[in-house]
């Protein structure tokens, strides 16, 4: 049995349910595999309804339906397949479609899961769109929405660019279907469809770049050094999108001078990125980057309906209240940023924390952890914990680190996941980007036990390389 067996064996399965209820994650990944599972099933003409839920957990398992539906978990489910067993849940009644590590478990469940095949760069929204390709080949107009949630999921950075299945046939598909422009040596940066071109140079520091990054005056006056015309006749700001050629490859090149003179690598610089032409310019729906942006926001405020819908093609009540979250998510992610720097985090040997507590909603800390690395020792992976509203017993952790640590041998899944069930908590995510949940009475002993993994990592990477 292979990848396509998997797909095939699922697909057959939905196809052949009376009726099916998405039990899918709120992230990115989450959204865009629930809208192109939920079409691609409405498509077969089957009944189908979907729950978002945040986390598998004993809190969430209540708001899965007691029916005879088929329960299709997406984004989810694999790392958390013993919660379904007790909950009574049969063979014959779950399908799961994820890329998380898996949990063996006393009942086979129906999953198609790209990572035991060596598909690591691909998210479960990749997943979804082969099972939805499977059940009908009409369906690779989804291949847009599957390139969201794997950019969202941060499948495209560590390679600039998604690779393997995710960029040979999704992106593929969808250049066939014409409704994705692929652009191989684009600027790797975000906010290209919305930001001033100053703006979007300065919140980036993937590479960092100095005199720049974190520098909005600094980036402006480095255009304006090169002869960059940032501004139109009525003072409107240039975006990155919007400027010719011939600027985007001057920029680039002073760029990478800029990278050299410091004696930086340049390897960052360029990315593969992926537009959609169809959508209105100077909007978040231009790119997949900042696509998946918005529907993260809908998602970590409790939203993720609503990003379901721009995703099936709303671009009324939806989009405006979409667009709504995103400014407040962003305004309370830089207020997040803000505070985790002028608090200041603690460090362990090998890793920094910060405990918000209940000033922060739980479902964005992660975010904030990811963004102040940069400003913080990035050689060290961040942790970051805060309260849990609906159980005060309970402590959320995030992790977040960078491709370079991840390089040295570090994997936050791992860390995270053995070290909260010594304290009969649960973790998951990927190597770079991790989460967790634990006794609130754990804290200290959790952050010694994660800082000793991270250790063992780095040390067992170091005698690899010798």
């Amino acid at each position: 049995m292979g990848f396509s067996d998997d797909v095939k064996a699922v697909a057959e399965q939905i196809a052949a349910a009376p009726e099916i209820t998405i039990i899918s994650h709120i992230d990115a990944d989450g959204i865009a595999c629930e809208a192109i599972l939920s079409q691609a099933i409405s498509r077969q003409g089957i009944p189908v309804r979907s729950v978002f839920v945040r986390q598998l957990e004993p809190l969430t398992m209540p708001q899965i339906p007691s029916d005879t539906s088929l329960k299709v978990f997406t984004d989810l489910g694999a790392g958390q397949q013993n919660l379904l067993y007790d909950r009574g849940l049969g063979e014959k009644e779950v399908v799961i479609i994820d890329h998380h590590v898996s949990q063996p478990c006393e009942r086979h469940y129906s999953q198609v899961n790209c990572l035991p095949y060596g598909h690591s760069r691909m998210s479960a929204a990749g997943v979804s769109y082969f099972v939805a390709k499977q059940l009908d080949p009409i369906n690779i107009d989804l291949a847009k929405l599957a390139i969201i949630g794997n950019v969202g999921d941060m499948m495209a950075r560590e390679k600039c660019g998604l690779v393997g299945p995710a960029r040979d046939i999704i992106v593929e598909d969808g250049l066939r279907h014409q409704s994705v422009e692929v652009r191989k040596k684009d600027l790797n940066c975000y906010g290209t469809a919305t930001r001033p071109l100053h703006l979007s140079l300065a919140y980036n520091d993937d590479p960092f770049i100095k005199g720049i990054s974190n520098n909005p005056e600094g980036a402006r006056q480095f255009l304006k050094r090169i002869g960059i015309r940032q501004q139109n006749e009525n003072g409107r700001w240039f975006v990155w999108e919007e400027i010719a050629v011939e600027d985007k490859r001057t920029i680039i090149s002073a760029l990478a001078e800029q990278l050299l003179a410091n004696g930086e690598p340049v390897d960052r610089l360029l990315a593969e990125t992926y537009g959609f032409p169809d959508e209105i310019p100077r909007t978040p729906l231009r790119n997949a980057q900042e696509y998946a942006t918005m529907l993260n926001a809908c998602g970590r405020w409790s939203k993720p309906h609503i990003g379901g819908a721009i995703l099936r093609g709303d671009r009324g009540v939806a989009y405006r209240d979409a667009e709504h979250m995103l400014n407040n998510h962003r305004a309370i992610i830089r207020n997040l940023l803000q505070y985790i720097i002028d608090t200041g985090v603690r460090e362990l040997e090998n890793l920094q924390w910060i405990h918000v507590g209940g000033r922060y909603p739980d479902t964005i800390v992660g975010i904030g952890a990811g963004m102040a690395l940069s400003k913080l020792n990035s050689t060290k992976p961040i942790l970051v914990m805060c309260e849990v509203p609906e159980d005060t017993n309970l402590t959320k952790v995030s992790m977040r680190t960078n491709e370079r640590v991840v390089g040295r041998g570090v994997d936050l899944q791992q860390a995270l996941s053995d070290a909260s069930a010594e304290y009969g908590g649960g973790g998951g995510g990927h190597k770079i980007a991790a989460g967790a949940y634990i006794p609130k009475t754990a804290e200290q002993e959790f952050l010694d036990r994660v800082d000793r993994i991270l250790g063992e990592q780095f040390a067992a990477a170091s005698t690899d390389n010798r």
